[in-house]
């Protein structure tokens, strides 16, 4: 039974609890001050009717007016109670009057006023709720406002209102400029597209501005130009082809996107003359492919979208007359669009490196497919360093190419030319050349001379061509006197590669000229003319050893053979080896073909004095030469002395080859015999790899001269360098030799060192671990495979122990031998194979004299077996013992 009472306080006659509350009333009649107590009872009272609950926060709040958690709980509390309640209904103004309440306390609380606002959002009361929100930003400080604007703007952005929401921003951005781009989102949302733009403007003109989104410079510099190139007709308080070009000159590497942004400014105004104007200065201005591209192809879309729109015009409304030209207009400016592309991509190539030569050829061509246009007078160039050469009235000349060489040749830097600018010079020349008018191909080759190029070898090609025109057109006589006068001493001498004087003082020593004026003078002029170019050319130190080789051959073909040989000596002065090599080959050809044997000291001295400091690369041929020479007209002994020198003097590679020849020559000459001492130094001498084949050579011939004892006895030297491993070949014909020549003694003598050799190589560290490897069955790897999971261990170790292994395999699968009374060093071969290899007939066996029956006893014995026979003993051993 629950027991009600009544307070008797006089002033809450209307106070009603229960029993349970006495204890926590008795509490705060002593701590009626006491937060804690009022928090306790209230938990107490958590179920009870909430007017009860109400009374209870009444009556604390009454005492505590400044408690900021009786407050909180309360309020919180309040709003529960009317959550599920209609928002008209009058519950809500008592809670929202309580809030008010509250901020006469808790005005400096931002939690409070959040709570409050938010209950007011969820009423809808849309000017109760922005004046509160202004209240609140009045009363908290400005520390606090971080706190109630994020709730403040979702509240202006909930409702339609974009004017309050745009002054509530602009109050906002005050407070916090670093989020304006928040603020220009939602002016594009609003569509409040002239001030976004002002803002934008404003945020790309502040170098401090940081944006929230990671967003550079140039990516909210390119969110202007789309904002305010494709709202032409919203956004009026911006000057946009001012803002847009003033991007073109801080952001260079965008110009393609930012010219496209304002011509489409431009077209989306309807200007559609003006935005072909800007696509135009664009496409002349822009110095990068990339950027070309990108306006090109909106040109191109922009011409074809506009051909589009008036065909669909012309159909619907009718017109035909008027609608076809301006139609046909519209077409031809396309294709002459599309025509004009690659042009307009060379132009682009010659902005970015004005000095490249071959794009100057390029734009050329270009031009020569190109409609002629008739001259009305002198051509092109304007340019007053070059020519203006006359041109008869009938003639018809492309004007395009000649403005486009004469623009070449003024703009092109030699110092800083890509490629050879001479050739555009040339090229000009020939261009009037082709067309018939000689006399101005000649003054622009004249000009090009005077042209201060970067290299010599420029300046003598235009020299060149003015010789080759002339002989073009049968002018050899001024073919000849302009190569004379290009030749001539300058005024002021230079040397060819001082690059502090002009190259008009240097070509005097260009061999190109000369080489050309040799063979004009060997064609046109005199014998006297002729020999005198190629002596200055010879004085000046510029010849080749081919103008070398050309100047004697001059003058053998005229029959000066002395003076030839003089003029071979001058080429060997200048040059040093391996220059000089064809010089000495040649010389040397030339003076035994023409003297033979008839001065042979004046040709050894000219042999040796080309072998005096041949390098080995070259001496082969000298001394082959040189040999030769001794065999037709000298001594035997001096041609095999050259040969001796010249396994000496020639490079490893080329020595076994030497030594062939010599060891030839030596047996025609001298026999067979004679070539011994040759095959032992050649031996001693050559790689191991040519030394064996020497070996073999060696042996055979002593086989065929009957020394068997020297045959083996070179096998036997040779069997050192051959690995049986790798040289099967060498083993097997040092067996089908001793097959043919020696006896079992002498094959068990083979096998002995065959076992040796092979045990020398196979100590080798490195043929151990490969053999222990291929046992293994690993084919490849090292010699921590081994053992794998030990690296650790030494390797030398590892290889030890699998050494032993593989011995103790080798001996246990080996089958079980015959006891043999004679101990020979054991060989691979069983005695069967030996008994064999014994009883084969050798052909060039010497049949001896003996007695039959010890050779009939001799032939009952195995190959293995010794006769004993039993003798008694002298008496004369015994002595004085014999009694005893």
């Amino acid at each position: 039974m629950v027991v009600m009472a009544r307070l008797s306080r006089p002033e809450r006659p209307d106070l009603v609890f229960e029993e349970e509350d006495l204890p926590y009333e008795e509490e705060i009649m002593r701590n009626q001050f006491s937060v804690k107590c009022w928090l306790r009872y209230i938990e107490f009272k958590q179920g009870a009717p909430k007017p009860r609950l109400n009374q209870l926060y009444e009556r604390a709040l009454k005492l505590l007016p400044c408690s900021y958690k009786l407050w909180y709980r309360y309020l919180k509390a309040r709003r529960a109670q009317v959550k599920h309640r209609c928002v008209t209904d009058p519950a809500y103004e008592d809670v929202n009057n309580c809030h008010e309440r509250a901020f006469v306390f808790m005005h400096k609380m931002p939690r409070l006023w959040l709570d409050y606002c938010q209950f007011l959002m969820d009423q809808g009361r849309i000017t109760h709720t922005r004046r509160t929100f202004d209240r609140a930003l009045r009363a908290l400080p400005i520390t606090q406002h971080s706190r109630i604007w994020p709730l403040y703007l979702r509240f202006l952005r909930s409702h339609p209102l974009p004017e309050t929401a745009v002054r509530g921003y602009r109050r906002f951005l005050k407070l916090s400029p670093e989020s304006a781009e928040e603020y220009i989102e939602y002016l594009k949302s609003s569509d409040r597209l002239d001030e976004a733009a002002q803002r934008l403007a404003t945020v790309v003109n502040d170098e401090r501005f940081v944006s929230k989104a990671g967003k550079s410079n140039y990516q909210l510099w390119h969110e202007l130009c789309d904002l305010i190139s494709q709202n032409p007709d919203k956004v009026q308080s911006l000057n946009v082809d001012a803002i847009i070009r003033g991007g073109l000159t801080r952001f260079t590497d965008q110009l393609g996107k930012l010219w496209c942004s304002l011509a489409d400014y431009y077209i989306r105004s309807g200007h559609f003359e003006k935005a072909r104007d800007v696509y135009e200065e664009a496409i002349r201005t822009v110095m990068t492919v990339r950027d070309f591209t990108q306006v090109f192809d909106s040109y191109a879309q922009f011409e074809e979208s506009m051909i589009a729109a008036k065909m669909e015009t012309a159909s619907e409304l009718g017109r035909e007359e008027e609608d076809d030209v301006d139609l046909e207009l519209r077409l031809a400016r396309f294709e002459q669009l599309i025509g004009r592309r690659p042009l307009l991509l060379n132009s682009v190539l010659l902005r970015q490196n004005p000095h490249h030569v071959h794009e100057w050829h390029k734009r050329v061509a270009l031009h020569q497919g190109r409609p002629r246009e008739v001259c009305d007078g002198p051509t092109p160039p304007s340019f007053p360093c070059l020519p203006a050469p006359t041109v008869q009235p009938d003639s018809v000349l492309p004007t395009q190419i000649i403005n486009t060489y004469t623009e070449a040749v003024q703009t092109v830097d030699p110092f800083k030319a890509t490629g050879k600018p001479h050739t555009l010079w040339v090229a000009f020349a020939k261009f009037y050349e082709d067309n018939g008018q000689l006399d101005d191909a000649r003054i622009i080759l004249e000009k090009a001379t005077k042209v201060s190029f970067k290299q010599v070898d420029d300046l003598a090609s235009v020299w060149c061509e003015c010789g080759e025109l002339e002989l073009r057109h049968e002018n050899y006589d001024q073919a000849l006197r302009l190569l004379r006068k290009a030749t001539a001493l300058p005024a002021r001498r230079a040397e060819y590669f001082d690059g502090s004087e002009p190259v008009q003082n240097r070509v005097y020593k260009s061999l190109k000229v000369w080489s050309m004026l040799a063979d004009l003078e060997e064609s046109l002029g005199t014998f006297q003319s002729t020999k005198a170019v190629y002596d200055r050319i010879l004085d000046l130190r510029i010849a080749t050893p081919q103008i070398v080789i050309n100047y004697a051959m001059f003058l053998e073909e005229h029959k000066y053979f002395e003076e030839s040989f003089k003029a071979y000596e001058r080429g060997i002065s200048l040059f040093k080896w391996p220059n000089v090599s064809d010089i000495w080959s040649t010389y040397l050809t030339k003076f035994i073909a023409r003297y033979g044997g008839r001065k042979l000291e004046r040709a050894r001295d000219l042999f040796e004095q080309a072998l005096d400091g041949c390098p080995p690369k070259y001496a082969k041929t000298l001394y082959l030469l040189y040999a030769q020479l001794e065999e037709e007209w000298g001594l035997a002994r001096h041609a095999m002395a050259v040969y001796e020198r010249a396994t000496r003097a020639v490079e490893p590679a080329q020595q076994y080859d030497m030594f062939n020849i010599y060891i030839k020559r030596a047996a025609e000459i001298y026999g067979v015999t004679h070539t011994r001492g040759i095959y032992q130094k050649a031996i001693e001498v050559l790689s191991d790899e040519h030394a064996r084949e020497m070996c073999l050579r060696f042996a055979d011939m002593e086989c065929k001269l009957g020394e068997i004892d020297r045959a083996r006895a070179i096998y036997s030297f040779c069997s050192q360098i051959c690995d049986p491993r790798t040289t099967g070949a060498f083993w097997q014909t040092w067996k089908d030799f001793e097959v043919r020549h020696g006896n079992e003694d002498t094959i068990r003598e083979m096998l002995r060192i065959r076992r040796s050799v092979q045990a020398t190589y196979n100590t080798q560290v490195n043929f151990m671990a490969s053999q222990m490897l291929k046992v293994s069955g690993s084919a490849t790897g090292t010699v921590s495979d081994l053992a794998p999971g030990q690296s650790g261990m030494d390797d030398m170790k590892l290889l030890e122990q699998r050494a032993e292994q593989l011995a103790a395999e080798a001996e246990r699968d080996q089958p079980p031998r015959a006891q043999s009374k004679i101990l020979f060093v054991r060989s691979d071969a069983s005695r069967e194979e030996l008994a064999e290899l014994a009883q084969q007939a050798n052909p060039e066996e010497i049949e001896l004299g003996g007695d039959e029956d010890e050779d009939e006893d001799e032939m009952d014995l195995e190959p293995n077996e010794v006769r004993l026979e039993q003798q008694s003993v002298p008496a004369a051993v015994f002595g004085s013992l014999k009694e005893d």
